[in-house]
C-alpha cells in the first residue's frame, strides 16, 4: 500500500445551517481511531517548520480549523504535500509515519487529534533514525 493510500484526506461533514457552519469529528467514526489527546497550534509563521518527527505508537489527523498549512508526509520512500486549508479537510497520519508541518498563514490553527496520551519516549525526532527504523537506505 503506497503513502497516499495509508494517509488519507478526511472530508468532514459540513451540519451548518443559516446560523452558521457546524463540522462533528466521532472518534471511531469519522476518524480510525479513539481520540486520547487533543492539542493546536498557532501563532506560528510560514518560517516554522513543526513537528519533524515520527512516531512509534501514535496515529493522528491534522485539521487547520483556521488558515492555512502544510505538512509534508514521507515514508522515506514516498512523499507527498498536502495542504490543509478548509476546516472540513483533515489528513491521517499513522504511526511511523514522518511529518512536518510548515508554510502557516498568520490566521493558521492547526488541530491535531491523536490516539495516545503524550509519550516523550515514542517520537522519532532524528530523520536518519527514522529511516534506520522503517529499513529505508
Amino acid at each position: 500500500m503506497g503513502i497516499k493510500e495509508k494517509c488519507k484526506i478526511i472530508e468532514f461533514n459540513d451540519l451548518g445551517d443559516e446560523r452558521g457552519k457546524l463540522v462533528v469529528i466521532e472518534g471511531n467514526i469519522s476518524i480510525p481511531f479513539e481520540i486520547k489527546r487533543v492539542f493546536y497550534i498557532y501563532d506560528s509563521d510560514n518560517t516554522i517548520v513543526r513537528g519533524q518527527h515520527a512516531n512509534r505508537k501514535t496515529d493522528f489527523v491534522l485539521i487547520n480549523v483556521a488558515g492555512k498549512s502544510k505538512v509534508r508526509i514521507t515514508n522515506g520512500k514516498e512523499e507527498f504535500v498536502v495542504e490543509l486549508n478548509r476546516p472540513m479537510m483533515g489528513v491521517y497520519i499513522p504511526k511511523m509515519i514522518w511529518k512536518d508541518m510548515y508554510d502557516f498563514t498568520p490566521d493558521s490553527v492547526l488541530l491535531v487529534l491523536a490516539n495516545t496520551h503524550y509519550d516523550g519516549d515514542e517520537y522519532i525526532r532524528s530523520f536518519d533514525e527514522y529511516l534506520k527504523e522503517v529499513e529505508v537506505d
